[in-house]
């Protein structure tokens, strides 16, 4: 996709360090430069504001990511790229059926509405909720590892879906500043919402996560 687009050696591409550590692969095959930029704390996806400050003269392209069922901010990033001259890759989401997604939001509504004590995702136009991610509070990764072992004890499949944020892994390890990158990375939690989930099961998920939920408080 790049090297059809014209990237290569000596070109920068602006990039998402919040998961997707093929996104950075692909630009070094490409054999230009993986510039990692900070994400929106409420959609995962890239931030327009720090795609604009990490742009240089050598800036060839932008991959906007769309994660979790949330679109990046494709108008604003076009806008960017237009002024810059820059070009604007998207990586998408594998799409569901309609009936799949229907359902996936039935389930969303329903931990919105019932889950205490962690904080839940934040709705906007058109989640198709690929994965529920909620945000556990208290001090960040040890706490967070903790509730999920402790939800997991009680039957419930859930995830940490970044481990590792792409520009603290060895081969990509870069000296920059992304702090919503590595809070996400810290407090995230995907809990299921499978089209396929029984009431019975979304009750458990809620009963587990809700005698842990509000427990868990930063420390001061």
């Amino acid at each position: 996709m790049l090297r059809a687009a014209g990237v290569g050696v000596g070109d920068e591409v602006v990039v998402p360090a919040f998961g997707n550590v093929e996104v950075a692969e692909a630009v070094t095959l490409a054999g230009a430069l993986p510039v990692f930029a900070d994400i929106d704390p409420l959609t995962y996806c890239l931030d327009p504001d720090a795609v604009e400050a990490a742009v240089t003269s050598r800036t060839a392209a932008v991959v906007a990511v769309h994660r979790f069922g949330r679109q990046a901010d494709i108008r604003r990033l076009h806008a960017l790229g237009q002024r810059h001259g820059t070009l604007v890759l998207e990586q998408g989401e594998s799409e569901a059926p309609y009936d799949e997604i229907a359902q996936r939001r039935e389930r969303a509504a329903y931990l919105d509405s019932k889950l205490r004590g962690v904080r839940t995702p934040d709705g906007g136009d058109g989640h198709t909720y690929q994965q529920y991610v909620v945000r556990v509070p208290g001090n960040g990764r040890p706490d967070r590892d903790a509730f999920a072992r402790a939800i997991r004890s009680r039957g419930v499949d859930c995830r940490v879906p970044v481990k590792t944020p792409v520009h603290r892994l060895p081969e990509f390890r870069r000296c920059v500043s992304l702090p919503q990158t590595e809070q996400a990375a810290d407090e995230t939690l995907a809990l299921p919402v499978d089209a396929t989930l029984t009431k019975r099961e979304m009750q458990r998920i809620v009963s587990a996560c809700n005698a842990l939920g509000g427990l868990l408080q930063p420390a001061f």
